[in-house]
């Protein structure tokens, strides 16, 4: 019955996103208030309809209703209720669900709540977003049906992959698919522009929150996923430049320049066919790494594995969707005008040249995922891993944070550097010093450079704040201010951790003491222990930093039987200055036990730089959306004033 209900309002609100697409279409076309009028409840009715479904799955995981297919493949009765209910979006079909879902709601926003852009503009954004909709209720409907029935039902369930059995799964994808969808708002205002020839101040203010949004929420998504690879897949790194990750991240980077573009239209009427072109960028880096996770051409740790039919359908909605958002900005460029001049020495040029060094990272990053697709395609194996990506990367990546570290002392639309050089003293002189420390302390070149620009941007991401009495200080420059000021805590913590790190791998007694970095870590004692549905051999180690106080690490060899597997779940001892990471290995001859341990100094500072990057954000949010509602509010009361002296 609930999955009947599901699949109902699954159809139900599928034909709601034709009827909206259509009436929007039409009203345009005819100017039709009849047409019109229907446009916003149906996206309104839609995102109810579509959340109803993913309750309605909700539910069939909490009840581990084996007659479902999607339960009986990803679920166990046995299972803790934590992971029943995050194994709803922990598979292909639930997760698309779960896409769908948040498109739907975010659509029923934008109709509730947005009136500041003409209606006409309004009607094209919504049609636009009904559009994206449709073709991914048909790829529900037609290629991946969550609420498919099995008949006879399992008397047991298959169970979620023991690597998605933890909390970070009940965090890491909604937020990444907060991003994408908030991306996807983004692509309809920016078609929206293009139909109505619309592309102005207000139409980037009115865009501005989704991207922003969309942008913290990627980050949190990214920051909150490479922790939880860092800590549950026992490889002591942070990332790995696998091409899932890399799905991720080709958005973000992207976000990051429709970010600015978007910020700058805004603000100074500039950037017009920027803003436009990245708006369908950034969505076409969402289509692209749920292409690259759902098309079965990935082996990954965290790709679904599904057949290439749904790839293909996949492929084809990439096409329909950018490839008529680019013949579409191809047909409507010349509308776009240029927008307001400035010089290449004003905030306007340092946001161009860092959204061009996006672009290219982006650039390089898109190739080396897809390129060892294409070889392999053709019968070439080739791997394209950390000797490519870091340099080829960091090429474009350290000078724009040099630009970035500079670009907020600028004037806008015209100004010198002469004028800001002598602020430029102190960030200058500690990126000597962090330069000179790591060549002291024997680094490579890049965790060198890294740390130098680290060291200087720590500085230079403050100085907006001199002279200013700190009350006065608007939020969205706080949020600027915090978010670089936490790019450069994470690329501190990066470089530290890549010159730095200290790792070793023996075969251990109990009893037996080893050396890492300035620990010494003695292996105590193995015992079995149990949990909810796995049993494990635990490690005790107890560990001691530069003859101080004993603490006590237990890591765990795990054996899961829903489904059978064999895990290894780290332990971590965090400091101020660092990690002290140990994986417990397999027994080996003569009663010892394979122990990995690393310690990885400031390593926690990549983690709490990319939280304090989303802080920053939702602060500049927050500014945002307060100033709109003043000025909203002062509108309304303007009006009001003229209608009763009117009368």
């Amino acid at each position: 019955m609930i999955a009947n209900f599901g699949l109902a309002a699954l159809w139900f609100a599928a034909a709601l996103a034709i009827l909206q697409m259509v009436a929007a279409g039409l009203s345009i076309r005819r100017d039709n208030p009849v047409l019109a009028g229907l446009v916003r409840p149906a996206a309104i009715v839609q995102g109810l309809l579509a959340a109803a479904a993913f309750g309605a799955l909700i539910a069939l995981f909490w009840r581990t209703d084996l007659s479902v297919k999607l339960v009986a493949m990803n679920s166990h009765s046995a299972k803790p209720l934590l992971y029943k209910i995050a194994g709803t979006w922990g598979n292909h079909e639930g997760s698309m669900l779960l896409w769908v879902t948040i498109m739907g709601l975010a659509g029923a926003f934008v109709a509730l709540v947005e009136r500041r852009l003409t209606e006409r503009a309004m009607l094209a954004t919504l049609g636009a977003q009904a559009f994206v909709s449709i073709g991914f209720y048909a790829f529900l409907l037609v290629a991946s049906n969550p609420f498919e029935r099995l008949n006879p039902a399992p008397p047991e369930g298959l169970g979620l992959n023991p690597l998605l059995q933890d909390p970070g799964l009940a965090f890491h994808p909604p937020t990444l698919y907060f991003g994408y969808v908030g991306l996807s708002i983004a692509f309809s205002f920016a078609v929206g522009a293009l139909i109505t020839r619309e592309v102005s101040p207000l139409f980037a203010r009115t865009m501005r929150p989704w991207v922003l949004g969309a942008w913290i929420f990627l980050t949190l998504g990214i920051t909150a996923g490479s922790y939880w690879a860092y800590y549950e897949l026992g490889w002591g790194g942070w990332w790995f430049w696998d091409p899932v990750e890399n799905a991720s991240l080709m958005p973000w980077l992207a976000a990051t320049a429709l970010l600015h573009s978007v910020s700058v239209l805004a603000s100074r009427n500039a950037l017009r066919a920027w803003t436009v072109m990245l708006g369908v960028v950034a969505f076409s880096m969402s289509m692209i790494g749920t292409f690259l996770v759902r098309s079965g051409i990935l082996t990954s740790v965290h790709a679904f594995a599904v057949d290439p039919t749904r790839g293909t359908f996949i492929l084809v909605l990439l096409a329909i969707y950018i490839g008529g958002a680019l013949l579409l900005f191809a047909l409507r460029a010349a509308t776009v005008t240029e927008g307001q001049r400035f010089t290449v020495t004003s905030r306007e040029g340092a946001l161009v040249c860092n959204n061009v060094m996006l672009t290219a990272t982006l650039g390089i990053v898109l190739i080396g995922t897809l390129y060892p697709l294409l070889a392999e395609a053709m019968g070439n194996k080739v791997s394209v891993g950390p000797p490519y990506f870091n340099p080829m990367s960091a090429m474009f990546v350290l000078p724009m944070l040099v630009v970035m570290g500079v670009g907020p002392l600028l004037r806008w639309r015209r100004d010198k550097l002469v004028r800001i050089g002598r602020r430029l003293i102190a960030p200058a002189f500690f990126s000597a010093g962090g330069m000179i420390f790591m060549l002291v302390k024997g680094a490579s070149a890049l965790p060198a450079l890294g740390m130098m620009v680290a060291a200087g941007l720590l500085v230079a991401s403050l100085m907006p704040l001199s002279g200013r009495r700190l009350r006065m200080v608007t939020l969205p420059l706080w949020g600027m201010v915090l978010a670089h000021f936490g790019v450069a805590v994470a690329l501190f913590g990066m470089a530290a951790d890549s010159a730095f790190t200290k790792e070793r791998l023996i075969a251990a007694r109990i009893g037996q003491t080893t050396d890492v970095g300035p620990w010494k870590v003695e292996l105590q004692t193995i015992m079995p222990v149990a949990g909810p549905n796995w049993t494990a051999l635990e490690g005790a180690l107890a560990a001691t930093y530069q003859g101080d106080h004993t603490v006590i690490l237990r890591t765990q060899s795990r054996s899961f039987w829903a489904p059978f597997q064999q895990t290894n779940e780290s332990a971590l001892h965090t400091r101020w200055n660092g990690q002290l990471y140990v994986v417990l290995g397999d027994q080996v001859e003569g009663g010892r036990w394979q122990l990995r341990l690393w310690w990885k100094p400031f390593v926690t500072l990549i983690w709490l730089g990319g939280v304090l990057i989303a802080l920053g954000g939702l602060l500049a949010l927050t500014g945002r959306v307060a100033s709109d509602l003043r000025r909203l509010v002062a509108v309304n009361m303007i009006a009001y004033r003229r209608k009763r002296q009117g009368r």
